[in-house]
């Protein structure tokens, strides 16, 4: 007698409801099961969303400056060097000088260029202090660079420019913190420990992944930085280039490497001494270190989703055990081996599935906290979630395999006897 023939789909709706009431009969069991799955799942569209955030964020700092906007440094190098042990190759390079950044300024194709340094220190005012914050020796053209804006006050005179008079311009949100009520406009503020007049506000841009000691807590002229202040001419001073409207960073790039060269008397088969970092360089980095931390919340999260795995055969196991006589009365009405596997792979695919979906779910809902805690936009890693949820159904049907195998291999009499 042949076997009537039954269609995929009509097996596969059948046996997802076959696992749908497994899991309604043993709840607290299955909860636990998919609990390593809702975990892993969720860390994973958790990171992911946030990285995009943060990502989305730096982006839009960087970009402030412009597209064409690049830097002129001593030196480029992705991870800090120690400044008392320099490789050779970078002592043997001339520091960056005024006249360089004035002669840059002159060329035709730049609009803007100056030299700049940064120190780290604290703000100080009638015995209340700062944390560590980033003080940037700069102009008056300091927003078209970093971004952010001047709220009250105002920017430095060109006599404060040229004779290094101290002033400074603090962020807004460390004024409040030093002075409470009192207007600190016209006090006198220490900045790491020499004294300035303050003389305007800056509110820095949002910018969550700034690290500690890096926020921007004061500007001060350049000539006051570089007079009052030891300055790491290795790493801290650079020269920010603004090409003019219609010119390429390529054309400006050109010029200002001329220019140096002639400056610092190189012949031709001379390399320069000097590099220029252009915005798609930092960002590059920047996307290496977040992908770095992308990869090891995945390789966390995939532990997460192995234990779920390892949970999920356990489980399979002790139903396949409960189920004897199910399996056995299944194999007497016409049920084959491959009809006994495929259900309970099935089963296990379904029970990480509805993990994987938990996970999304969770995951999405944690981010958005998060998000909404730190100021970010949260962007929905749509393809990301996708691969979480097939990942997960595939760990249900990988581990799923074993105690499918011995479900399927379970002896019909033999089940139907089992008590």
């Amino acid at each position: 007698m042949m076997r009537r023939s039954v269609p995929p789909t009509d097996t596969l709706v059948e046996n997802v409801g076959v696992a749908l009431s497994s899991l309604r009969a043993a709840p607290l069991r299955s909860a636990l099961t998919i609990l390593g799955v809702v975990i892993g799942v969720a860390t994973v569209v958790t990171m992911a969303t946030l990285v995009r955030g943060i990502q989305r964020n730096i982006i839009s700092q960087i970009e402030v400056a412009g597209p064409t906007t690049f830097y002129v440094l001593k030196i480029w190098s992705s991870t800090p060097l120690n400044p008392d042990n320099l490789p050779r190759h970078v002592r043997v390079r001339p520091d960056l000088t005024a006249q360089e950044a004035r002669r840059i300024a002159a060329l035709p194709e730049v609009d803007y260029a100056a030299l700049w340094g940064q120190i780290l220190g604290r703000l100080e005012f009638g015995g209340a202090r700062s944390p560590q914050v980033a003080i940037f020796g700069a102009d008056d053209r300091f927003t078209e660079i970093q971004g952010g804006a001047l709220v009250a006050g105002r920017w430095f005179t060109r006599q404060e420019l040229t004779g290094g008079r101290a002033v400074v311009v603090i962020n807004e949100q460390r004024a409040r913190q030093l002075f409470g009520a009192l207007d600190p406009l016209g006090q006198q503020v220490l900045v790491a420990g020499r004294p300035a007049e303050v003389v305007g506000l800056y509110a820095p841009p949002a910018n969550i992944f700034t690290p500690p000691g890096s926020e921007v807590g004061a500007i001060v002229p350049f000539v006051m930085a570089d007079r009052q202040f030891t300055i790491d001419r290795t790493q801290a001073l650079w020269i920010p280039v603004k090409p003019r409207d219609g010119v390429s960073s390529d054309e400006a790039q050109a010029a200002v490497t001329i220019a140096i060269r002639e400056l610092r008397g190189l012949r031709p088969r001379d390399p320069n001494t000097f590099d220029l970092v252009a915005q798609d360089q930092i960002l590059s980095t920047f996307e290496q270190l977040t992908g770095a931390f992308f990869l090891v919340m995945i390789v966390l999260a995939s532990v997460a989703l192995l234990v779920g795995g390892i949970g999920v055969m356990a489980v399979m196991m002790v139903s396949v055990t409960d189920r004897t006589q199910e399996i056995g009365l299944r194999r007497a009405v016409g049920a084959t081996r491959r009809d006994i596997l495929v259900q309970f792979l099935i089963e296990a695919g379904t029970l990480t599935g509805i993990g994987g979906v938990l996970g999304i779910v969770v995951g999405l809902l944690g981010a958005s906290l998060v998000s909404f805690a730190l100021g970010l936009v949260p962007e929905v890693p749509t393809g990301i979630a996708v691969i979480a949820v097939v990942t997960s159904v595939g760990i249900g049907v990988v581990f799923g395999v074993v105690p499918a195998r011995r479900a399927s291999r379970l002896d019909p009499v033999e089940a139907l006897r089992y008590e």
